[in-house]
């Protein structure tokens, strides 16, 4: 949907905005440009080489309202005198989760940048994530040219997607907005070259980080953290698909098969990122013998309003494969929905089931594209798994 005003059919706006998220002390910045095609507005935003667009935008008179995707969330904003915007990012399924922001023409920095470079962080970071009540590695990987930095935090149960910001002096700066989270990564390099910051998800979360070289530290091996419990070999669910009729595993369409069943959100931009890469590679393969089967956890157990986040993912994502909803964004419910697995550890989860209905694999979490060569090596590992599962 598209319209526009006498009152903005004649305003440009600028060619990018740097956004300003404000979770005082601190702000979190993206790029995000507002774009006509023909009579209809869309909205792009930018996180190092991603761009995510959303194509339900509308202009009237002196407001914004950009539709966030396959995400139940906004940005909801003002158009001022100056040509600034005002505004607030919303979830439209939490209460009261209003981050207000402020938007002016972008200069081509997410951070300032006050004094000269001081190290590149380019390379490989053994990383300790600190909470209140519990610690957790990740790895760092970074690119620096200049002042520029990008690159992504992966942990055990996924990544924080593309990060993009500005080193100065002893100081660096890393942020992301995929229209459901807003990351910000302060660090500051010290005397013996190793790295302290914190972490901020939203307006609320906080953790803080330590980091040094490492170029060998693994995080455990993704396969081995989910596993069927004693006397169990094969799953067994029958959850309604999006349209309220059972679907069941041990139903005749998925005899003989090789079956992916992935535990998926419509919330979870680590499953957006896992389902933009099943969509097309189902396309392409499901003719070999070969199903896909989403479980949707949703943030609202009522079925009317999973069912629309699942089909609006569906359709924004070109996933064309069996959707069932299953149940609440809820870990331990989940684990009670599949009492054959050990626990629901993380979103998304996937499940590999051999002809017969065997759980032969399970890979916990997903390192996406902003891990770079991290997922592509994910992706070939998936690819000779399901060829061995087809052979035999």
């Amino acid at each position: 949907m598209g319209c526009e005003s006498s009152k903005t059919a004649s305003y440009e706006f600028p060619e990018k905005y740097l956004i300003n998220l404000d979770i005082t002390p601190d702000n979190i910045p993206f790029e995000l440009a507002l774009k006509k095609s023909g009579e209809k507005w869309y909205a792009e935003v930018y996180n190092a080489e991603e761009v995510l667009r959303f194509d339900e935008v509308m202009v009237k008179e002196d407001s914004v309202l950009i539709s966030l995707g396959v995400f139940d969330a906004d940005l909801k904003a003002k158009i001022q005198n100056n040509g600034q915007l005002q505004g607030v990012f919303v979830k439209n399924y939490l209460e009261d989760y209003k981050v207000p922001f402020t938007a002016e023409p972008s200069q081509g920095l997410r951070f300032p940048v006050n004094s000269p470079v001081k190290m590149d962080l380019s390379g490989r970071w053994k990383t300790t994530f600190t909470t209140e009540n519990d610690s957790y590695d990740a790895i760092g990987v970074f690119e620096q040219e200049g002042n520029r930095i990008t690159g992504t935090f992966m942990t055990k149960l996924g990544d924080y997607r593309f990060l993009e910001g500005n080193v100065s002096g002893d100081e660096f700066y890393m942020s992301a907005f995929d229209g459901s989270h807003a990351f910000l990564f302060k660090g500051k390099i010290e005397k013996d070259g190793s790295l302290s910051g914190s972490f901020r998800s939203g307006p609320k979360y906080k953790e803080t980080f330590t980091a040094e070289r490492n170029e060998s530290f693994e995080l455990p091996d993704a396969y081995s953290l989910n596993y069927l419990k004693e006397g169990y070999e094969k799953l067994d669910f029958s959850f309604p698909d999006i349209n309220g009729n059972k679907v069941s595993l041990s139903d005749e369409r998925f005899q003989d098969k090789v079956i992916l069943v992935q535990l998926f959100g419509t919330w979870c931009p680590n499953c957006m990122d896992e389902t933009k890469f099943l969509g097309p590679w189902y396309e392409k393969n499901k003719n070999s013998g070969i199903e896909i089967i989403g479980l949707a956890f949703e943030s609202n157990p009522d079925f009317e309003y999973a069912s629309s986040r699942v089909k609006k993912s569906m359709e924004k994502l070109d996933a064309n494969y069996t959707f069932l909803i299953a149940g609440e964004s809820n870990k331990e419910k989940a684990s009670q929905a599949l009492p054959a697995l050990n626990q629901v550890i993380a979103f998304p989860t996937l499940i590999y089931l051999d002809k017969k209905g065997k759980v032969r694999h399970i890979h916990t979490g997903f390192n996406g594209p902003g891990t770079g060569i991290y997922f592509e090596k994910w992706v070939g590992e998936h690819n000779i798994l399901v060829k061995e599962l087809l052979s035999e």
